[in-house]
C-alpha cells in the first residue's frame, strides 16, 4: 500500500483520493458513515490539507460520521510481530489521534480483518488498551463453517487466561463472509456490478431483485451465526471509495428501499453504521447479557481451504524480519538517549519519528510477513535504513 499513486506497477490506487472523496461524500449527507483504520496513511494525507479541510474532518469526527477504529499506524500482523513493535505502533497512532481530535477521535474497537490468522496475545493487548470489541476475519475454513451454523461467530476472547484472567476478556466478532461487499452490491468504480435502479418506470429497474438476492445470499445465512438479529454488512474492499459518491449514492438507495419494509415475513431496518455502533446495538438487543462461548487459544495456522495453510510467512524473508528486530532495538535506544540528552528540538523529534513511523508501517500484515512484492520489500528496508540513519544523529549526541 502507498499513499500516492506513483507506483502503478504495485497497485493502481492512491489512499489520498479515497480520503478526500469520502470527506466530500460525508459532508453531503449526515446519515453516512465511514471507518478509517491505518492512521499512518491518514497523517500523510492530513499534513497536505488546508485548515478548512481539517476543520471539516474534525466536524465529521465529532459528529460520528468519520470514525477511527483500531487507530494504530498500520493493521499489524499477529504472528511475526514482537510485543514491543505492536505496542509502539498502536501507541503512536492512538497518541496522534488523541492530540488532534481529542476524545471523539478515540477508537472504541479493534478491526483486524486482513491478517492471516489471529493471536490470543493480540486479543489480550486490545483488551488492555481498553477496546470494547475485536472484529476479525481470517480464521480456519473448517472452524468458520462450524461457527456460521451454530451462532458462534461472536465470542468472548480471554487473551491471557493463565495470568491476567478476566481482565483480558474482549467481545470478538468474526465477519460472516470476508470484508468485501455482498455479491451484486459492489458499487465502486472498480466493480462490475450494476448500480441500483429504483425508478419503477425504468426498464432497467432492478432494486427488488438486488434486495431479494441480498437477503437470500447474505442476510438469511448470516442470521444463523450471530447471537442477535443485528447483522454487520461490510460495504467496501481494498482501495475502494476513490470516487466515494458512487458508492454512497447506491447504498443510499438500498437503505431507502429496505428500511422499515417487511420482506418475506421479516421486517428490516437498514442503516449506515460502524463496528462500535453495531456493538452497542448488540448490547442493547441482548440486555447486556451475551450468551456466547469463551475462547482462550489462537486462530493459527490460518487455513483458507482444505490443505491450504498460511504458515510459510512465519519464516519468509528472514532478513527483513531480522532487520526489523535490530531496528526496534535501536529505536528503544534512540528514545531513551533522546530523553537523557534532552534531544527534544523539533528537528530531533522528527528524526526519532522517522524510525518510529518506518517501524510502524513495517508491522503491516503485508510488511513484516514477507507477503509483499519484491520491490515493496526493498522499499520497507529502505525506510528502516533511513530511520536508523536519522536516529544515529541523536545517539551520537549522547556519546
Amino acid at each position: 500500500m502507498h499513499l500516492f499513486a506513483a507506483h502503478d506497477n504495485v497497485q493502481r490506487a492512491g489512499v489520498q483520493y479515497i480520503i478526500s472523496s469520502v470527506v466530500d461524500a460525508l459532508k453531503s449527507n449526515k446519515d453516512r458513515r465511514f471507518i478509517y483504520v491505518e492512521t499512518g496513511y491518514f497523517w500523510k494525507w492530513w499534513t497536505n490539507q488546508e485548515e478548512d479541510v481539517r476543520s471539516d474532518v474534525r466536524q465529521l469526527v465529532n459528529n460520528g460520521q468519520l470514525e477511527f477504529i483500531s487507530g494504530g499506524w498500520s493493521m499489524n500482523d499477529e504472528a511475526t510481530t514482537y510485543y514491543q513493535d505492536t505496542i509502539d505502533q498502536m501507541t503512536w497512532g492512538l497518541r496522534r489521534l488523541n492530540d488532534t481530535f481529542g476524545e471523539c477521535g478515540r477508537p472504541r474497537v479493534a478491526w483486524q480483518i486482513d491478517p492471516f490468522g489471529h493471536s490470543r496475545e493480540m486479543a489480550s493487548i486490545f483488551a488492555q488498551i481498553g477496546f470494547d470489541g475485536f472484529f476479525l476475519n481470517r480464521i480456519d475454513s473448517q472452524d468458520l463453517q462450524i461457527r456460521r451454523t451454530n451462532k458462534q461467530m461472536e465470542f468472548v476472547w480471554r487473551g491471557s487466561p493463565d495470568n491476567l484472567g478476566e481482565s483480558t476478556d474482549i467481545y470478538s466478532n468474526v465477519l460472516f463472509r470476508h470484508y468485501s461487499a455482498p455479491s451484486g452490491l459492489c458499487f465502486d468504480v472498480n466493480c462490475a456490478d450494476e448500480p441500483i435502479i429504483d425508478d419503477p418506470e425504468s426498464p432497467e429497474y432492478n432494486v427488488e431483485n438486488k434486495v431479494r438476492n441480498f437477503i437470500s445470499d447474505w442476510i438469511t445465512p448470516a442470521r444463523s451465526g450471530y447471537a442477535s438479529d443485528n447483522i454487520l454488512v461490510p460495504m467496501g474492499d481494498d482501495f475502494q471509495y476513490q470516487a466515494a459518491g458512487k458508492n454512497f449514492a447506491n447504498i443510499d438507495k438500498l437503505i431507502r428501499y429496505m428500511s422499515g419494509k417487511e420482506i418475506e415475513g421479516v421486517k428490516y431496518n437498514v442503516i449506515y453504521s460502524t463496528p462500535s455502533c453495531y456493538l452497542n446495538a448488540v448490547y442493547e438487543a441482548t440486555n447486556g447479557v451475551l450468551d456466547v462461548p469463551l475462547k482462550t487459544d489462537d486462530f493459527f495456522p490460518y487455513g483458507s481451504s482444505d490443505h491450504t495453510y498460511w504458515s510459510g510467512y512465519f519464516t519468509s524473508r528472514p532478513t527483513g524480519k531480522g532487520y526489523n528486530r535490530f531496528s526496534n532495538n535501536f529505536l528503544q535506544v534512540c528514545k531513551q538517549l533522546s530523553v537523557l540528552t534532552d534531544a527534544t528540538s523539533d528537528e530531533d523529534t522528527a528524526k526519532l519519528n522517522t524510525l518510529r513511523e518506518a517501524l510502524g508501517v513495517f508491522q503491516h500484515h503485508d510488511g513484516i510477513t514477507g507477503t509483499e512484492k519484491e520491490n515493496v520489500a526493498h522499499d520497507y528496508i529502505h525506510l528502516l535504513h533511513k530511520g536508523i540513519t536519522e536516529c544515529e544523529d541523536i545517539t551520537s549526541q549522547a556519546l
